[in-house]
């Protein structure tokens, strides 16, 4: 398995993963192994979740609405000024 050395961590954030591995019963290479993963993960999903509003929105601004009809936000508008 490799081995990845990270040099220069603040202290503080040494003794919050340090805290975080002794309160889930990790060592303390288990807990940054397992917070880079996490990382790597939601980083994933958040470009996931772009990829498909960006589909959405396309797909929305395909769709030609009947002359006369207004969206949602300007019907909600003008129920505020009501």
């Amino acid at each position: 398995m490799p081995t990845l050395h990270v040099r220069n961590v603040p202290e503080t954030l040494y003794r919050r993963i340090q805290k975080i591995a002794d309160d889930e019963g990790r060592s303390l290479t288990a807990e940054v192994v397992q917070l880079l993963d996490h990382g790597i993960r939601a980083r994933q999903a958040r470009g996931e979740v772009a990829a498909v509003l960006e589909r959405v929105g396309k797909q929305a601004r395909a769709i030609a609405l009947p002359a006369g009809w207004k969206d949602a936000a300007t019907l909600v508008r003008a129920g505020r000024r009501r």
